[in-house]
């Protein structure tokens, strides 16, 4: 493994302390335990790890990763395709299409990402051979046993009959790990309460009457301008209600919760992740184990009932030692204990700001992906040979296995769909469109 080429295509200068850390103190003849906050690198640090076990010309799936969401299984695949390039890597979650999975599973892949209901329905109809699994790693752990997955991931582990490596990361420190994992003697790296890992974050306040609340929000949103931005929500129903207000003021956004089809939440997450969306509202489902880059504020519309939610919240922003700022909105008699009493307060009274700009971007949808060998350079060279269409009007390409996501210029958007009615790319008859 050379890994300065691996840095390179994950566009890493170097590894942070707790990933060095965790290749230094690796021992492959015990299992392997990671405490590390949200928003650290845990992937890429197991991702790494795996590059020790993987055996060439291999008969069967190597390697297991159980994730608590379809969400952190689908980071995980973009994140092993580029560490282990040449290796065969696999996703199967709930909500995907289970005759897709039935036929990448035909040969087997060399790394087998996905949720426990998932993982256990391939295994039962004998898609997957679990005797041949020799490492598992059990990602964001914590998260997976708060999800209910004990009775699921049990099953699993007992099948998995040739099992020699275990990987087990969580986001919170864990006293004790439950038996079924069948983690016998095994190392630690413990990054938990670390100062150094711990995100940077600025936490103010915003005191507002229940009446006031929705016009406190949307008036913050106006004075952060354009910056990035998640609103958290207890409930899908307040997701919804801030919607609205957005809407009403031609705010574009987008929505992200359980309510939801998985393919609306995948693009949400995209058109955030390609600028072409700034502002998106969530519920608790968006606080850990997502893909969401360079977000610069969280703002907590409604406060979760416990403190680790707040903390896996404020996880989206600071990522990777970087800082971000956190908004709490407040009724004047709410005090929540894990809110420093010392942040300070931000006095909106009085004051009016413009609209917050939407982005330059939008996102369009390309009939044709992996499936079709079509890849970003593709896309590319066929836009810029488009009328009126140049180099800094093309923003971020998603090739899916299927379709493709490019943002583009808003301002070109319209003569992009006109001029490719009836066009190819690779030979492939293909469509753009509007997300």
């Amino acid at each position: 493994m050379e890994l300065q080429q691996i840095l390179r295509r994950l566009q890493i200068s170097q590894l942070n302390e707790m990933q060095q850390a965790v290749l230094e103190k690796y021992d492959d003849k015990k299992d392997f335990v990671l405490h590390s906050p949200t928003g650290t690198g845990k992937t890429l640090a197991f991702a790494l790890l795996l590059e020790k076990h993987i055996i060439e010309n291999y008969e069967g799936t190597q390697v297991l990763v159980l994730v608590p969401t379809r969400e952190l299984a689908l980071q995980i695949e973009e994140v092993m395709r580029k560490v282990h390039q040449g290796q065969k890597v696999t996703c199967v979650y709930g909500g995907n299409d289970t005759k897709v999975e039935r036929n990448k599973l035909r040969e087997a892949p060399d790394i087998l990402i996905g949720t426990p209901g998932r993982v256990m329905y391939h295994f039962e109809r004998n898609h997957v051979d679990p005797r041949a699994i020799h490492t598992l790693v059990l990602d964001e752990f914590d998260k997976s046993l708060e999800f209910g997955f004990v009775g699921q991931m049990t099953s699993i582990v007992e099948r998995l009959h040739g099992l020699r490596h275990r990987i087990l990361t969580s986001a919170t420190k864990m006293s004790d790990i439950p038996e079924f994992t069948g983690i016998g003697a095994f190392v630690t790296v413990d990054f938990s309460a670390d100062a150094s890992s711990a995100p940077k974050l600025l936490i103010q306040k915003v005191i507002a009457p229940p009446q006031n609340k929705l016009k406190a929000l949307f008036k913050l949103l106006c004075r952060n301008g354009s910056k990035k931005t998640i609103i958290f929500c207890n409930h899908r129903e307040a997701v919804d209600h801030v919607s609205e207000l957005l809407e009403d003021r031609g705010v574009i956004h987008d929505l992200f919760h359980g309510g939801l089809e998985q393919s609306d939440r995948e693009l949400a997450l995209l058109k955030f992740r390609n600028n072409s969306n700034r502002i998106l509202i969530a519920t608790d489902l968006a606080a850990r184990g997502l893909d969401i880059p360079e977000v610069e504020t969280i703002i907590h519309y409604q406060l979760p009932y416990k403190e680790d939610a707040f903390t896996h919240r404020n996880g989206r922003t600071a990522r990777m030692q970087a800082s971000g700022e956190v908004y709490v909105i407040l009724k004047p008699e709410e005090d929540y204990p894990y809110v420093p009493a010392d942040a300070p307060t931000v006095d909106l009274d009085g004051l009016e700001y413009d609209l917050p700009p939407n982005s330059p971007f939008a996102t369009l949808y390309v009939t044709g992906g992996k499936k079709d060998k079509i890849n970003k350079v593709d896309i590319v060279g066929y836009l810029l040979n488009l009328d009126g269409v140049v180099k800094e009007d093309v923003g971020l390409i998603e090739v899916k296995e299927k379709e493709s996501f490019v943002s583009v210029d808003r301002n070109v958007a319209a003569s992009i769909i006109k001029q490719s009615v009836n066009n190819k790319i690779k030979g492939k008859k293909v469509k753009v469109g509007r997300t």
